[in-house]
């Protein structure tokens, strides 16, 4: 196994070198942050050690994660999803900070369409939609304001029906902060989740995120771990709310996680039970997203999840 690329000085400087004249954007969503490599033919290659360069905060430029924004048809995943959604022309390329692949990532998506939107590289005006293509198929955004955006991130499943569906858990989570492991119940929003109830925000407080929480059994590809903390009370003007941290695979923790905050609402409403709440407020460090849920006639429900997108500075790596 190799060193984490920040302690192989040589591997990085190399990393950085070939990427020498690459221009980027910095954007992020809640404070969830981003890269964005405009690729749109499809002809830069990023390894994992450019992403994990990049993404650096020491000596690279510093993010959650990099977005490369390219149009579907250079792309292998792109192309399939083309077969039944013609209309998703542009796809949001997401690597975590490490360098891995991930599915999606529900603030980056609003970032990505941001950047498409004032870039001049689709015509988006409020109350309009886009559907884009992501490794966890199409999702479709909407410009709600200037620099807001809602997204339909699809239906949310359990990645352990029978357990999930008996229990309302299906694994323990410890985490540095906690005495003891707790039930956890994971959610599947395209990517995995797994959500843990504290009691005070005083718990949360205490959390050391900057290690992995420790998770029994883990989902097959891993999973994102996020903390909660129901409101008290928990509806306001029939509202539902909660606050959350999270530890993201392949990042560690980060100020907001979009899909996070999908899952840790589908939790809250399932421990509460009470179906029939369907919209809700989700406190992140970076700030505040909105989550509500659209009854389907199959018995499923789609997910939308709405919040800010904003640019903090355009660059080029020297």
């Amino acid at each position: 196994m190799s060193l984490p690329i920040a302690q192989d000085p040589d591997r990085l400087r190399t990393a950085l070198d070939q990427l020498a004249g690459l221009a980027f954007t910095k954007g992020h969503g809640t404070g969830n942050d981003f890269i964005l490599v405009p690729d749109l033919s499809g002809e830069t290659e990023l390894a994992p050690d450019h992403v994990e360069a990049l993404c650096d905060r020491h000596f690279g430029v510093g993010a959650d994660g990099l977005i490369r924004v390219v149009e579907s048809t250079h792309l292998i995943e792109g192309r399939d999803l083309l077969e039944d959604h013609p209309e998703a022309t542009w796809f949001m390329d997401y690597r975590n900070a490490d360098g891995s692949v991930s599915e999606m990532c529900g603030n980056g998506v609003r970032v990505f369409v941001h950047y498409l939107a004032t870039r001049g590289l689709v015509d988006l005006e409020v109350g309009q939609q886009l559907p884009i293509g992501t490794r966890a198929g199409l999702r479709t955004v909407t410009r709600i304001g200037e620099e807001q955006y809602s997204i339909d991130m699809g239906p949310w499943s359990y990645i352990d029906p029978e357990l999930a569906e008996e229990r309302a858990s299906d694994s323990l989570v410890l985490a540095a902060g906690l005495a003891d492991p707790r039930p956890a119940l994971s959610i599947s929003m395209g990517n995995p989740h797994t959500v843990v109830a504290l009691a005070e925000n005083a718990d949360l407080a205490e959390l050391d995120l900057a290690k992995q929480p420790n998770v029994e059994p883990v989902p097959p590809n891993g999973t994102n771990v996020e903390f909660v903390v129901a409101a008290d009370p928990l509806f306001l003007n029939g509202v539902g709310r909660l606050d959350l941290r999270v530890h993201e695979r392949g990042v560690g923790e980060t100020l907001s996680c979009g899909t996070g905050a999908c899952a840790a609402a589908t939790a809250v409403r399932i421990w509460a039970g009470d179906r029939d709440a369907l919209t809700w407020e989700v406190g992140v460090p970076g700030g505040t997203v909105g989550v509500e849920f659209i009854p389907q006639a199959d018995g499923t429900e789609r997910v939308i999840l709405s919040g800010p997108a904003t640019f903090v500075f355009d660059g080029t790596v020297a």
